[in-house]
């Protein structure tokens, strides 16, 4: 298939992903899903958005696991009140990494509508 065949797909996953806040993240892996499904048999320009949509699941995803391991501790740690502040700042991270991928997302989107390859 050709690449025209394969932008349905691409803005889809940027669509999934954009869907992600309202959804709890439910979407997000779909939209992974959905590019690394098409990521193969795409060039060019399909092929650098693919690849930014799996990159940015993966650093999204790496940073969700990373604060979830550590509000572990803090969770411990507000028995003697320290992680109180731990969580709030855990919590401020999460937010952090959610509005960077709805940004990212939103670019890759537009910069897809433009027929740009993906930065």
């Amino acid at each position: 298939m050709d690449n025209t065949t394969r932008r349905p797909a691409a803005m889809g996953a940027y669509i999934l992903y954009l869907l992600s806040i309202p959804s709890f993240a439910i979407f997000a892996p779909i939209g992974a899903a959905v590019a690394w499904l098409n990521r193969n048999e795409a060039t060019g320009l399909m092929r650098s958005h693919f690849d930014e949509q799996i990159r940015l699941f993966s650093i999204a995803f790496a940073w969700g696991v990373g604060l979830f391991l550590l509000s572990i501790p803090a969770m411990v740690l507000t028995i003697i009140l320290i992680g109180f502040p731990l969580l709030w700042a855990i919590a401020v991270a999460g937010f952090i990494v959610m509005i960077w991928f709805t940004v990212k997302s939103l670019l890759g989107f537009l910069r897809l509508l433009n027929g740009e390859p993906a930065a």
